[in-house]
């Protein structure tokens, strides 16, 4: 069974990708680099790009999967606030930012209606202190 969450513990670190793949990509890189700087040839511009590219690709493939995960948030967390908001507040669903809903994921039902009523209130400005708020931490084990 895994650890439980909370607002300081619930970052996901993937072992194999941060502290393999990533090094992997980047220490070659750097010392491509350097290779240009130091001692230039076309072979190491060569392998200077390549690895430039390969970095990129690493980058923005993990903010392209960060990016689709937001959407399906956005999308979870306002079919929950339908579901579990007073009919009266349902007009305020689309005015919650994305960043909101991704902080609001981690509350459980009974407290969405206190946060969202602080989020319109101004009292909560960004996803970290919607976390910070939480008082009965909604762990997610399923994110990218």
């Amino acid at each position: 069974m895994s650890k439980p969450q909370s607002a300081a513990s619930h970052a996901k670190i993937v072992p194999m990708f941060h502290y393999v793949a990533i090094p992997l990509i980047f220490i070659p890189t750097i010392c491509f680099l350097y290779k240009i700087v130091v001692d230039f040839s076309v072979e190491a511009a060569l392998l200077g790009a390549f690895g430039v590219g390969v970095s990129f690709a690493a980058i923005f493939s993990r903010l392209f999967a960060l990016g689709v995960q937001d959407r399906v948030i956005r999308l979870e967390e306002r079919m929950r606030l339908l579901r579990c908001l007073p009919p009266e507040m349902h007009g305020q669903v689309e005015s919650i930012s994305t960043s909101h809903l991704i902080g609001l994921r981690f509350a459980p039902d009974d407290e969405l209606e206190g946060l969202v009523r602080r989020i319109q209130a101004g009292e909560l400005s960004d996803r970290k202190s919607i976390k910070m708020a939480v008082k009965r931490w909604r762990a997610d084990r399923q994110r990218i």
